[in-house]
């Protein structure tokens, strides 16, 4: 499962609270994976773990041989793990195209700068807004121009968080047609998010949380049928 990720009963405990409970997940290499639930289910604390921000304190996060759970955070994006937050950290006082240059990270030449920079332009649709400043731009395409510089480390497992929040209709269509562009068969993709129908468009599966474990697995339109999903999460 080169480019998939592996999560083994993962337990995470905050004081009394256990917002993972004994989680176990396969992501595999070229799927698109939703992870919803209600608020509190442990989605973003899943997120956590396999960036490196918070330890389990047990279980274990393969990403092939490497356990990420033992890894610093460092470590994880330099094993291909990246990371886009809900909330877009671009550099607003950068270019569009700045931006892009530092997401392509200290080991790319810099010789082999402007060819990445300029694909990377065309795939997330900013090329006419290249020399603008990050700070000028709409929300939706901040998001963009954060997952251009997600991409641009060209990593095997991307996480993206909320990545429609705050969109209109017609944005979130042209990020759905983006994150199925993202797919490729050495690439794992695992999107949080809480719009169904953009998940529906995107998701090969979807994983249902709730307190910490899985409550379904499988494709969108069983979730919706799942009495139990309905019941704690798509009937609010």
């Amino acid at each position: 499962m080169s480019g998939g990720l592996a999560i083994d009963a993962l337990s995470v405990v905050f004081g009394r609270f256990r917002a993972l409970d004994d989680l176990s997940l396969a992501v595999d290499a070229g799927e698109v994976r939703a992870v919803i639930g209600p608020n509190g289910a442990g989605k973003t604390t899943l997120l956590d773990v396999i960036s490196g921000i918070t330890r389990p304190k047990s279980g274990r996060v393969m990403l092939g041989d490497l356990d990420l759970t033992q890894c610093a955070e460092a470590e994880i994006a330099k094993a291909g793990v990246r990371r886009k937050f809900q909330k877009p950290s671009v550099f607003p006082m950068l270019s569009v195209r700045e931006n892009l240059e530092i997401g392509c990270g200290a080991d790319l030449p810099a010789a082999a700068r402007p060819a990445r920079v300029t694909a990377l332009l065309g795939d997330v649709g900013l090329s006419a807004r290249a020399d603008v400043t990050a700070g000028r731009l709409s929300h939706g395409e901040k998001q963009w121009l954060e997952i251009g510089m997600v991409l641009a480390s060209e990593p095997r497992v991307i996480l993206l968080d909320e990545p429609v929040a705050g969109l209109s209709d017609a944005e979130t269509a042209r990020t759905a047609a983006l994150i199925q562009a993202l797919r490729r068969p050495d690439r794992a993709i695992l999107v949080i998010e809480h719009d169904m129908a953009f998940v529906e468009a995107v998701a090969d599966r979807v994983t249902v949380l709730h307190d910490g474990r899985t409550l379904y697995e499988g494709g969108m339109a069983g979730a919706r049928a799942d009495a139990r999903v309905i019941e704690v999460f798509l009937g609010r």
